[in-house]
Order: structure tokens, then C-alpha cells, then sequence
């Protein structure tokens, strides 16, 4: 029985872990969590989301603007979202309609795609 996401990895160039630790602990908040002895040689570091994990690996040659892979943030405010985001000069798309949420979409400094989500009062609710 699957009982849920431990985490999620995404990729950075090699060598950018700095900018992506400036957009990811500083501008959206996440908490940094130290990454095992065994692994901190392979570059990128991991971050707490809630109670699960976003592992930001490094790895060359991808064009990641190319791909609808994406991790999708839930949140209590997608307004404020939407305002930081803005004043930070990152563009932000609108996502298509899915019943019981609010959404937008932006890219990070590397071309990832990424979603913040709110769910809205209703019916669609779980």
C-alpha cells in the first residue's frame, strides 16, 4: 500500500546551488534540510514542503523549458503568492481551470516548471 509522497526531486544546473537556495529558502520560504553525508558529494541540497521533501538535484544538458513536468505548492494565499512573485519579476500563467481549485504556474531561475494551487470553498473540496 502506497501511503503517501516522501518527496519530489527537481534539477539545477550543476554548480547554481546558490541562486536556487536565494529562490527557494529565501524568496519562498522552504527550510533547507541537510542532506546525508553519503550523498552531499552529487551536488544540490533537499528542502522541507509541509510534511514531505523537494530534492533539488543538479544535472547538465537539460532543457527543462521543454517539459510539462512540474511540482505543484498548495497554499493558503495564492493572491500573496501571486504579489511576491510579481514584485520578484517572475512571470506568472494562468492555469487552466480545474473544479474546487485556484491556480497559476511560473518557471523558476532554471526553467522548472512550478504551480501554486489553493483549494476554494465548495463541493470539489475533499
Amino acid at each position: 500500500m502506497i501511503i503517501g509522497i516522501h518527496h519530489a526531486q527537481i534539477t539545477i544546473p550543476k554548480g547554481t546551488e546558490e541562486t536556487a537556495k536565494q529562490f527557494y529558502c529565501d524568496l519562498l520560504g522552504l527550510i533547507e534540510k541537510e542532506k546525508p553525508d553519503s550523498l552531499k558529494h552529487r551536488g544540490g541540497f533537499w528542502v522541507i514542503v509541509g510534511e514531505s521533501e523537494v530534492h533539488i538535484g543538479t544535472e547538465d544538458g537539460f532543457d527543462r523549458l521543454t517539459t510539462k513536468a512540474h511540482i505543484a505548492y498548495q497554499v493558503e494565499n495564492l493572491s500573496y503568492w501571486r504579489s511576491v512573485l510579481e514584485q520578484n519579476n517572475i512571470q506568472v500563467l494562468e492555469g487552466i481551470p480545474i473544479p474546487g481549485y485556484q491556480r497559476f504556474e511560473f518557471r523558476d531561475p532554471f526553467g522548472n516548471r512550478v504551480e501554486m494551487i489553493q483549494a476554494i470553498e465548495g463541493p470539489f473540496i475533499r
